[in-house]
C-alpha cells in the first residue's frame, strides 16, 4: 500500500464499527494530518509534531486489522496530546504519555465495541502500557487473531526448533532455541545467528523445498 492522506470520512473503512465517533473529535480538534501508509515491519504508527507551517502528522499502517489500527491510532494520539501539554520536555513513552494513553484506552473500553479477549488484554496492559504496540507481546498475540488468514504464515514462536522459514528478501533461516525473550535462528546462507521477536511473522517452508 502506497502512502496516502485519508479524508476523515473514509477512515471508517479502517476502524471497527462504532469507533469513529471516539476518534473524530481528536482529529478535528487538533487538525491532524492523517496518512495511511504501507506495511512497515519496525513500526505500526508514527507521530510528528506540528511546526512552522506543518500540522500534527500521524501515520498508521494500512494493512492492520481494524482493532490493531484503532489501538495504534490511539497510541499516536496519546503522543500528540502529550506533546501539546509538555512539548519535548518529557520522555517519549514516559509517565505523561502513559497517563494520556491510559485515558484514551479507558474511553475505548467504555464503548463496548471490543471483543472480550482484546478488552481483557487491554485492561491488563493498561496498568503499564508498553512503549509501542509491537512491544506488548500479549496484545500482539490477541490482535493477530483478527488478521486475515494467510497460508503458511506463522509467528516465530509457533515454529518448532529445526523448522525452516523465510523472511523479506527471500532470506532463509532455521529456527533454534529460545533465548530469554527472543528466539534464536540461523541464516542458512551465511551461518550467522539472529534473535527474533517471538511474534515476528514468517513464512514457513518445508526443508525439501529449500535444499
Amino acid at each position: 500500500m502506497s502512502k496516502k492522506e485519508v479524508p476523515l470520512g473514509s477512515l471508517i473503512d479502517f476502524l471497527p464499527s462504532g469507533s469513529y465517533p471516539l476518534i473524530e473529535p481528536f482529529l478535528v480538534h487538533y487538525k491532524v494530518h492523517l496518512t495511511i501508509t504501507r506495511s512497515r515491519s519496525t513500526i505500526l504508527g508514527d507521530y510528528r509534531n506540528a511546526h512552522a507551517e506543518k500540522a500534527h502528522r500521524i501515520t498508521v499502517n494500512g494493512n492492520l486489522n481494524p482493532y490493531a489500527f484503532l489501538i495504534t491510532l490511539l497510541h499516536e494520539l496519546a503522543h500528540l496530546i502529550t506533546f501539546i501539554r509538555f512539548g519535548h520536555k518529557v520522555a517519549a513513552h514516559g509517565k505523561e504519555w502513559k497517563q494520556h494513553f491510559g485515558e484514551l484506552l479507558k474511553q475505548l473500553l467504555a464503548t463496548g465495541i471490543l471483543p472480550t479477549d482484546i478488552k481483557d488484554q487491554l485492561i491488563f496492559s493498561h496498568q503499564r502500557p508498553a512503549a509501542s504496540s509491537c512491544a506488548d507481546l500479549g496484545l500482539m498475540r490477541v490482535l493477530r487473531k483478527y488478521d486475515p488468514k494467510q497460508e503458511g504464515v506463522f509467528l516465530v514462536e509457533e515454529l518448532a526448533p529445526g523448522d525452516i522459514f523465510v523472511i523479506k528478501g527471500n532470506r532463509i533461516f532455521r529456527r533454534e532455541e529460545k533465548v530469554r525473550k527472543r528466539i534464536k535462528a540461523v541464516e542458512i546462507k551465511t551461518g550467522k545467528v539472529y534473535l527474533f521477536s517471538p511474534v515476528f511473522e514468517v513464512l514457513k517452508r518445508d526443508a525439501s523445498d529449500i535444499f
